[in-house]
């Protein structure tokens, strides 16, 4: 099991999350910014239990965010 962990105040919609893991991310219509789905937030940060079939797809898009706010652990 991995940890994706995303400081979502931080996002600027840039969507590459959601291009290359989309079983994981979608955008939200209220602000426009990533949502990680099924996460939970704790102090600024969202985090999900994946898979290790997900991790790759996950670390992908952790690799594509300009602002690098997503973390794979």
């Amino acid at each position: 099991m991995a940890t994706v962990i995303h400081q979502r105040e931080k996002c600027i919609g840039c969507n590459y999350c959601v291009e290359l893991a989309p079983e994981h991310w979608k955008m939200s219509k209220k602000d426009g910014k990533s949502v990680l789905l099924g996460a939970i937030e704790k102090k600024g940060f969202w985090s999900s239990k994946i898979s290790e079939q997900d991790v790759d797809v996950n670390e992908k898009a952790a690799k594509a965010c300009p602002v690098n706010i997503i973390q794979i652990r």
